[in-house]
């Protein structure tokens, strides 16, 4: 029989990824989408094609609507929920807090207190983050390691996190958390820093933007690709029972060396001139500055450094990232470099749309 899964969060990275793999293992993928005045489906319409399209669904609803959430399980009955909706951004949950808190936060009880009440058998997947472990208390960061949130966002996670394992154990829901690393793609966001920097960087290489502007480069981030990622998320549903797991790649890496790599799929060699907000990148082979440093880019609290452990879910879930940080690197600035290109025979800057769907 046809499985049927249900994504909160199909429109953004992670969900249109995992919507791809769960149409291509033969489900029925009903995907929830939030009503916005602008397009905001650009990264899966290329499932409405013929190959996808009796299987791939959308339906209009809200982690912030009870009402909405009640309706939607109650009709399609899945026999899985990926929780992926939220508000994802953690700089601008500092200046939306209560927001957060509601669809971060409150959106995942929503949706366990609804299967409770509808009784459905359905497994329910929670995406926590490493945003939870904050200003982190041991490294490398694992299951067993507290956490200590520096965001709204990290601390709305953490309260979703523990809503599930409440119903797990207090109701005996199938519910799971997996709390992932940093994963990146050419379909993230470009107001999150890897995106920002992969076609920043391409937009100044083409002549479109005068330097790329960013905050600490310093920070240091276990990085890796979220094609990966949402393979270990399905696993974590296919495992036997409910369980917490984590998912990381097991390195760190600093906000500058993810510029000095993406610059140099585009040819530009940085070296580094100044320090704190002096700081500035210039191009070896050009002389031009680059990079620049902008105080309007630093949290109010920063994360220094997020390593995660992955070892309980390469054990048990046979679970892995396949690719590297460099890889991941690449891969990005050569999609970017396509957009810039565009833009240049445009001559202004483009819809992204169409660009966003490798």
């Amino acid at each position: 029989m046809q499985k049927k899964a249900l994504i909160t969060g199909v429109t953004g990275q992670d969900g249109s990824y995992l919507a791809e793999l769960l149409l291509e293992k033969g489900y029925q993928v009903y995907g929830i989408q939030r009503r916005s005045s602008t397009p905001n489906s650009i990264r899966v319409d290329h499932l409405y094609d013929d190959e996808y399209n009796k299987n791939f669904i959308t339906i209009y609803g809200d982690l912030g609507d009870s009402a909405s959430i009640y309706r939607i399980l109650q009709e399609v009955r899945p026999d899985e929920v990926y929780n992926l909706g939220a508000q994802s951004h953690v700089g601008v949950s500092f200046d939306v807090p209560e927001y957060t808190a509601d669809i971060t936060g409150l959106g995942s009880l929503r949706i366990l207190e609804a299967l409770r009440n509808l009784k459905l058998p359905a497994r329910y997947y929670q995406a926590s983050s490493s945003e939870m472990f904050g200003k982190v208390l041991a490294t490398p960061q694992n299951l067993n390691t507290p956490f200590n949130p520096q965001s709204p966002y990290g601390a709305s996670k953490m309260f979703a996190f523990y809503m599930t394992k409440v119903y797990r154990q207090s109701y005996g829901i199938f519910a799971s958390n997996g709390i992932l690393f940093n994963h990146e793609s050419p379909r993230r966001g470009i107001n999150f820093v890897t995106r920002k920097i992969s076609l920043g960087l391409a937009r100044v290489k083409l002549g479109i933007q005068k330097e790329l502007r960013l905050g600490n480069l310093d920070s240091k981030r276990d990085w890796g690709y979220s094609k990966d990622y949402v393979e270990g998320i399905w696993r974590i549903l296919q495992h036997h029972e409910a369980d917490d797991f984590l998912l990381a790649t097991g390195e760190t890496r600093t906000v500058r060396e993810f510029v000095e790599e993406v610059a140099k799929h585009l040819d530009m060699n940085i070296v580094w001139s100044g320090k704190g907000t002096e700081e500035q990148g210039i191009d070896y082979n050009t002389g031009q500055v680059i990079v620049a440093i902008d105080p309007a880019y630093f949290r109010p609290s920063e994360v220094d450094l997020l390593l995660g452990n992955s070892e309980k879910a390469r054990e048990v879930l046979g679970w892995q990232p396949k690719v590297t940080f460099k890889a991941l690197a690449q891969l990005m600035a050569e999609e970017d470099f396509k957009i810039a290109q565009a833009e240049v025979v445009a001559g202004k800057k483009i819809n992204l749309s169409k660009y966003q769907i490798k």
